[in-house]
């Protein structure tokens, strides 16, 4: 597909690197190919229906934010080994 006027060309060659289009343009393959990526990434952003796609962010309920008074020490030795 030509970057510059969209049109879609037949099969190629993977040998062929650079063509020349109708529109005019001439392409480098790779660039070619870079270039439509990005525009096809560009133009995905969002869902189908234009919905926020993740939540905002909110505080957790109290009871999740308590830490344990056991969560500091370490259960762990530094060979890996359960500490008794």
């Amino acid at each position: 597909m030509c970057s510059a006027c969209g049109r879609i060309n037949d099969k190629m060659a993977l040998n062929v690197r650079a063509r020349n289009c109708r529109c005019g343009a001439a392409h480098d393959r790779d660039m070619n190919a870079a270039l439509n990526v990005l525009a096809a990434g560009q133009a995905d952003n969002g869902n189908d229906r234009g919905a926020r796609v993740r939540p905002p962010a909110m505080a957790a309920p109290r009871r999740e934010a308590v830490t344990h008074p056991d969560a500091a020490r370490s259960t762990r030795s530094v060979a890996g080994l359960s500490v008794p």
